[in-house]
């Protein structure tokens, strides 16, 4: 029975070192908290006073805008390092 060539594998090479994530700036985890605290003492005032606050002329879209701020304090929270 003819035997098989043999394979030369290449020398192996390891992956270029890759460079660490850099971290975030210093403003970057207060920013993160004060969104969320501050979405949720909106969406809270929005509750007790009823939909008449913090901006009256919107009505029931202060949830929206205090949901939105705790969303972009969440998101935030995914690239912090």
């Amino acid at each position: 029975m003819p035997e098989s060539k043999s394979r030369k594998k290449p020398a192996y090479t390891p992956p270029p070192a890759s460079s660490a994530p850099k971290p975030n700036p210093r403003w970057w985890a207060p920013t993160m908290v004060t969104l969320m605290i501050l979405g949720l003492v909106w969406v809270v005032v929005t509750y007790i006073v009823q939909s008449a606050g913090p901006i009256p002329d919107i009505g029931s879209w202060n949830l929206a805008v205090g949901f939105g701020l705790m969303m972009i304090g969440f998101v935030m929270t995914m690239r912090w390092r």
